[in-house]
């Protein structure tokens, strides 16, 4: 839970105890009260509040009366959502003529990151585009994670072949499922933006835009490249996992075939009736020869036919 006033003094943020004119007001994990000060700030339609919780909430552009909302999905890693150790969150930012507002309901690394850096709360949208720009390089950056961890994944399949291992690129390919339908709509928002007024206005916001819209591409591309990767991957692994199934299946089986010789005819000669060499006194080491030669002869013909 966080609600912090962010103003812009000698080219840093610095916290203020009260919101002003200039200043970015970013909420975090907000509590009921820190939603109704939101309110009391900026009429924000409780709707808007429904949609930022919803974490499969998809990136849009809407324009109201008194504000304007952008909602933008952003990457997060498991501090935010337990089933997934990467996964997306919407952020919404809420821009008019007196404030700039981020509501997120969940911790995220995008927005600390950008309270590090050099920030002109007064220029709104260029902090808008600035934010995106960030949440894209956060993409990135967990993008060279899961692939990093898939890769370390796939070596630790290739001496246990456990399905342990399989569940966990199966997580990271969800993940990048994810990250792939997140990214692709904020690259919708971002051409939504570039042919908006208010976002083109200045030389240098086009060029961020420009430079965020490549970045963005970029970013959908390398997902679709790990996800695909990833899904050859554990097809392979899972075929490699049932082959050996199969080899440890069939080496038992034969095992069996090969012990039902003795146990065959142990049984016979276990029968209350005349048998053959039942009078002779080695008759128990001629049966018990006879069966060690049948089996041999089995072993034999099962490994001439590449069955062991």
């Amino acid at each position: 839970m966080m609600l912090e006033f962010l103003k812009p003094v000698d080219g840093s943020l610095k916290s203020s105890d009260s919101p002003s004119r200039n200043c970015w007001v970013n909420v975090e994990t907000p509590t009921d009260s820190e939603i109704q000060l939101v309110k009391s700030l900026v009429n924000v339609p409780d709707d808007v509040f429904s949609s930022l919780q919803d974490a499969d909430e998809l990136a849009r552009l809407d324009k109201y009366d008194n504000f304007l909302l952008l909602i933008v999905k952003i990457p997060t890693n498991r501090t935010a959502i337990q089933e997934l150790e990467y996964n997306t969150v919407p952020l919404g930012i809420i821009i008019n003529e007196s404030n700039f507002i981020t509501i997120c309901f969940f911790s995220n690394e995008v927005i600390e990151g950008i309270k590090r850096k050099s920030i002109n709360s007064s220029k709104r949208i260029r902090l808008t585009l600035k934010i995106l720009f960030a949440s894209t390089r956060t993409y990135q950056k967990y993008l060279k994670q899961i692939n990093r961890k898939s890769h370390l994944v796939q070596k630790d399949l290739e001496t246990s072949l456990k399905n342990e291992e399989l569940v966990k690129l199966l997580t990271l390919e969800n993940s990048l499922v994810y990250f792939s339908t997140a990214l692709r709509s904020n690259d919708v928002l971002i051409e939504k933006l570039s042919k908006n007024k208010v976002f083109t206005r200045f030389e240098e916001d086009r060029e961020l835009l420009e430079d965020l819209a490549i970045e963005n591409k970029q970013a959908v591309e390398v997902t679709k490249i790990y996800a695909n990767i990833l899904s050859g991957t554990m097809d392979a692994f899972a075929s490699i996992i049932s082959n050996n199934l199969n080899i440890v299946m069939k080496f038992l089986t034969t095992v069996t075939i090969l012990l039902m010789i003795p146990t065959l005819i142990a049984s016979i000669y276990g029968m209350n009736i005349d048998l053959p060499f039942q009078s002779d006194q080695n008759a128990f080491f001629m049966v018990m020869l006879f069966s060690v030669l049948l089996s041999l002869s089995g072993l034999l013909l099962f490994w001439r036919r590449q069955l062991l």
